[in-house]
């Protein structure tokens, strides 16, 4: 991105500025309720508040999700999982084929995949122009009945942030690859066939027969939301007023004689003035204000509908351990599916709240309701196997509820550490002798992590 600096200083400098959003905001601490939802899957060992940009590739090699690999070959996650944190995908795409990039572990492509999030990921190098970088976008927006051809400048301001900001899953595809040998592509896919709803995509999985994980309290076959932000936006009344991402979160910057779009990507509420108050007329107080008041509802919503769900985990957990049958238990625990993934598509995209207030409740409070129901369900079985009055365990604090989900949170860490301090070192040193990495880069990439370091 440096190189594009010296043609468009003002957005590369305001650019940079993502890299100031670094405050670390461990969400399992504040809502430990998420490692019960998410036990036996990665999301339980680690999970954050979203940062700036600048800071995406350091926050994917930092978090316990990802592991510890020790070589190009082993590790629990796919290359895919690079996909959405580094300018450096689309090069390698182009230079080794699609297929070929979605093959293997994630630690295969550590050196090679060492520059943030950045200007080649929205420009085309050659024109300037936005762009589609990811190819699976174009592929999801034809098969939800999109015609590339008719896609607007004003589509493509939004366009360009749901590349990453949508919701996808890891779908096989056999191949047989230049040398001759059939292999197995782990390709982010948009399940969008039957549309951008909750509701849609629900269907589309069921109907693929997927799963993300099978939960290893409830052994329900779970779906896990990524971070659908595009899609619930498309919901919003933004959307159908016209407004693209870029409207509200790369506002318009007048410095003398020269407009420019401000790359700081951030919340809009940091800079209310640029963005918000060029249309709405409140007084910048009073515009938070009403954003509180939706935030506020939204977290109160959430807080029901998880703790439901956590119950109905817990709950059918103890049902698996006095004897009941998977004919018993198909029912609620296919609820529970359902449910968690109907609250997790309604939170995982973080500012749902705002980008449709009312579908985001709505999914909540449908959410909350269907965990009820798998509660009672399970309470009726537990009563037919002869356990009357059980209750859930404590799951109040982090530590608690990373307990019950069977993490084992230290050993991750010190994992995690040695890592660090070995493999990633040579993917450094690698990529810094082969010309992909500048030294000062290196130098001031934040290294911020939820876990003790030392």
């Amino acid at each position: 991105s440096d190189i594009w600096g010296k043609e468009y200083p003002r957005q590369y400098d305001t650019w940079k500025k993502t890299r100031d959003s670094n405050k670390i905001e461990d969400l399992v601490e504040k809502y430990p309720q998420l490692a019960i939802l998410w036990a036996g899957y990665g999301f339980a060992k680690d999970y954050n508040a979203p940062r700036g940009h600048f800071n995406a590739l350091q926050s994917n090699i930092n978090t316990l999700r990802t592991g510890a690999p020790t070589g190009p070959n082993d590790g629990p996650m796919p290359t895919a999982c690079w996909t959405c944190k580094s300018s450096d995908v689309p090069r390698i795409m182009e230079r080794d084929g699609e297929l070929e990039y979605f093959t293997g572990k994630w630690a295969r492509l550590g050196s090679e995949i060492v520059n943030p999030i950045g200007c080649a990921d929205c420009h085309n190098s050659q024109t300037s122009q936005l762009e589609i970088s990811r190819p699976y976008l174009k592929r999801g927006l034809e098969e939800s009945g999109r015609k590339l051809e008719d896609l607007t400048f004003q589509d493509m301001r939004s366009l360009a942030c749901a590349q990453c900001h949508s919701e996808y899953y890891f779908k096989k595809t056999p191949y047989t690859d230049k040398a001759g040998n059939k292999q197995m592509a782990a390709v982010v896919t948009f399940p969008w066939a039957k549309g951008l709803k909750a509701e849609n995509m629900e269907e589309y999985y069921n109907e693929y027969g997927f799963k993300d994980w099978t939960h290893k309290l409830s052994k329900t076959p779970m779906l896990k939301a990524q971070h659908p932000g595009y899609e619930i936006f498309t919901t919003g009344i933004h959307f159908k007023r016209g407004l693209s991402c870029a409207d509200c979160h790369m506002p318009y910057i007048q410095e003398g004689s020269v407009k420019f779009s401000d790359h700081q990507i951030q919340s809009p509420l940091n800079n209310i003035a640029n963005s918000c108050l060029t249309c709405h007329r409140e007084s910048e107080e009073e515009f938070k204000k009403i954003v509180e008041e939706k935030l506020k509802r939204k977290n109160q919503l959430n807080v029901l509908a998880m703790n439901s769900l956590a119950g109905a985990h817990l709950i059918a957990k103890k049902a698996w351990e006095i004897g009941a049958t998977e004919a018993e238990m198909e029912k609620p625990i296919n609820t529970i599916r359902s449910a968690q993934w109907l609250w997790d598509y309604s939170i995982a995209s973080h500012g749902s709240f705002f980008h449709a207030p009312e579908e985001t409740l709505r999914l909540l409070a449908v959410a909350n309701n269907k965990a009820m129901e798998a509660r009672l369900e399970i309470q009726n079985i537990l009563a037919n196997h002869g356990v009357t009055n059980y209750e859930v365990p404590d799951f109040s604090t982090k530590e608690k509820a990373q307990k019950l989900a069977g993490v084992p949170f230290d050993k991750l860490v010190e994992e995690k550490m040695r890592f660090k301090k070995g493999l990633v070192v040579e993917w450094y040193d690698e990529a810094v002798k082969a010309g992909r990495l500048d030294q000062n880069w290196w130098n001031i990439l934040p290294d911020n992590t939820a876990y003790p370091q030392n």
